[in-house]
């Protein structure tokens, strides 16, 4: 990995302009379960965690309450040149299992509109279908693409592959 100018805070921001992943999780053969999902992040005075929406009896939710290792990607695809290769940031961290009515993600859903349509219908007292799963990322968080430009990663793909650090108090 070569040096690079991007830190956790550009990747945070990135990540946030972003809605849409990719999880994997750990069938009970130890096989990868992958699946796209909508997320949300923490706000910014809370410490940096992904928040998903899903229903209780999705196999995610039980691999994950099996074991709670995960990989998140968060593609960065480029909309014109569609014959270049995606930007990626990928996560990998701790999954929670949490309700439905868990009040601090909810005001997180409820800052962008995909999310917000996301959870306008569910009765967040009552609602026995969904939970949420938090990811509490690793501290080390590793990049590709993502910040370089096109021409950049043409003289050299190799040279937008990097990783950053979470500091302690995200």
């Amino acid at each position: 990995m070569t040096e690079h100018k991007f830190d956790f805070h550009f990747i945070k921001n990135e990540i946030r302009k972003k809605t849409f992943g990719i999880i994997t999780t750990l069938n009970k053969d130890g096989s990868p379960h992958t699946s796209g999902i909508l997320y949300g992040v923490s706000n910014q005075d809370e410490k940096f965690a992904l928040y998903l929406l899903t229903y209780k009896k999705n196999k995610k939710v039980r691999n994950i309450q099996r074991n709670p290792k995960v990989s998140f990607i968060i593609p960065f695809p480029h909309h014109i040149l569609r014959f270049v290769p995606s930007g990626a940031i990928t996560i990998n961290g701790i999954a929670k299992i949490l309700p439905v009515n868990t009040k601090e993600i909810i005001q997180t859903f409820s800052e962008k509109k995909i999310l917000r349509q996301l959870i306008a219908d569910i009765d967040f007292e009552n609602d026995i279908k969904y939970v949420f799963v938090k990811i509490e990322p690793d501290p080390k968080i590793f990049c590709y693409g993502v910040g370089f430009s096109i021409l950049k990663l043409r003289s050299s793909h190799t040279t937008g592959g990097y990783s950053v650090t979470m500091p302690d108090e995200s």
